[in-house]
């Protein structure tokens, strides 16, 4: 019986740090149209009920609480996951190698995201590839964040596909048909 309450708190946070995670995906991505297509709403607030927290500011620390938010609910279903095979998912992996491919899983969906959202910001004012990201900080400008993300990209994908292959799946670990066939008769 402890069993099964225990993996049903487990599978509450894993649920609660999703829907936190998608929620602030959505407030993010709210965000993002105010400033593509809003102008000079950014410095008003996101909420009016907290005059004193900008949209931009707003969208700064939705991004980052979606972004530890659908790392941790990765991570639990990846921990979840590891007690049945499920397909597509490493069966038996270590935790750190199932919190790498949480973070690579992550990071490939909110990097595109923020490349989409740039890119569309270019679309609509050009003028602000040269301008620095958000208020709070001086550095990056918007266009160095969108490289930056593709970057991230890059390397996330790549992670991603690498680390849900289950092992012994590579190309190497495998024999020719010819091989295999001939070892099976």
């Amino acid at each position: 019986m402890r069993a099964t309450h225990r993996t049903n708190r487990r599978l509450a946070v894993e649920a609660a740090a999703f829907g936190v995670g998608y929620t602030s995906v959505l407030c993010w991505a709210s965000t993002c149209l105010v400033a593509t297509f809003g102008g000079a709403s950014l410095a008003s607030p996101y909420w009016p009920v907290l005059p004193w927290l900008r949209t931009d500011t707003t969208g700064v620390i939705a991004f980052a609480l979606a972004a530890v938010s659908l790392v941790a609910s990765k991570y639990l279903r990846l921990r979840r996951s590891n007690t049945r095979a499920i397909a597509q998912q490493p069966v038996n992996r270590h935790q750190y190698v199932q919190a790498l491919q949480a973070v690579t899983e992550t990071a490939a969906v909110l990097a595109t995201a923020l490349v989409a959202y740039l890119s569309l910001n270019v679309v609509t004012h050009s003028v602000t590839l040269r301008l620095q990201l958000t208020h709070l900080w001086p550095w990056p400008s918007e266009g160095t964040v969108r490289v930056i993300a593709l970057g991230i990209c890059i390397a996330s994908v790549a992670a991603t596909r690498y680390l849900r292959c289950a092992p012994g799946q590579g190309a190497s670990d495998q024999a020719p048909v010819s091989e295999r066939v001939s070892t099976a008769a």
